[in-house]
């Protein structure tokens, strides 16, 4: 058996908030619903949808939400040390916050920024990818 699609589900405590985020970043929003918000990511339009809390936490029957340490990070490419720069100074201007700032990294270019809700992306520039 093989997956036609992969998505991810998180958690928001104010979609509009997040909706502004995404939105002031350049993502397209792929969907708006009551209790969510869903954007674009990628070439591959990768779909990142955004419920609130408790919604989320009725779909999945448990216990899921917004959090304290991240188990994962989404990595998004760049094609140049510029562009991650660039990316730097939109993460501040939507209000981001930067967890690791622009350092090379081995043969590439990276840095880390959170969502205001604390989801974890970094921006990386790899030669030749």
């Amino acid at each position: 058996m093989e997956p036609k699609f992969i998505w991810a589900n998180l958690a928001s405590n104010d979609l509009e908030r997040t909706t502004k985020f995404y939105t002031a970043l350049g993502f397209e929003q792929n969907g708006k619903m009551d209790e969510g918000t869903s954007f674009l990511f990628g070439q591959n339009k990768f779909v990142i949808n955004f419920f609130i809390e408790q919604r989320l936490k009725k779909d999945v029957n448990g216990n899921i939400g917004i959090p304290k340490e991240n188990e994962i990070i989404f990595s998004l490419s760049a094609s140049s040390k510029e562009e991650v720069n660039n990316w730097v100074e939109k993460v501040k201007s939507a209000r981001g916050t930067i967890f690791a700032e622009p350092q090379d990294y081995e043969k590439g270019y990276t840095f880390g920024f959170a969502d205001p809700d604390g989801h974890k992306f970094n921006i990386l520039y790899w030669p030749g990818m």
